[in-house]
């Protein structure tokens, strides 16, 4: 797949989501769950708190539970999309970080699709992905966040 956006559908890019990077920071050196419900609890709409939270659980291995907050950031993420202007199609940059959360909560949606055998949902994340970004999912696997 090419990643020249032959479309020529302008980029998307969302606002910045304030506060929510500084109350998921606020993690370190306190307990880890209890911060990231509370981030949640503030920031109901943030992709990216609904992904560091289905990331938690990926990484307690709850699978179901990570497919439910991912699911949950990806529906919140494209509420957010449509409101920047996003028609369903064209580029989500990694490279704009108030993006980043949508594409996190994407890719940790496909993880755990993957983890239940649901190819469909697999293919079609991994297109919805490459379309958005062609280098989101490998930034994401390589640890960029």
């Amino acid at each position: 797949m090419s990643s020249a956006n032959l479309l020529g559908l302008p980029e998307t890019l969302l606002p910045a989501e304030e506060g929510v990077a500084d109350a998921l920071a606020g993690a370190i050196g306190y307990d880890v769950d209890e911060v990231l419900e509370a981030t949640v609890k503030q920031f109901p709409t943030s992709s990216l708190a609904w992904a560091t939270l289905a990331d938690r659980a990926w990484s307690r291995v709850e699978v179901v539970p990570s497919y439910a907050y991912a699911r949950v950031g990806y529906h919140r993420g494209l509420d957010a999309l449509r409101r920047a202007g996003w028609k369903g199609q064209g580029p989500v940059p990694w490279s704009h970080e108030p993006n980043r959360g949508v594409l996190l909560s994407l890719f940790m949606l496909r993880r755990a699709a993957e983890a239940f055998g649901e190819e469909a949902e697999v293919t079609r994340l991994t297109e919805f992905l490459e379309g958005a970004d062609p280098e989101a999912i490998a930034r994401i696997e390589a640890g960029e966040r």
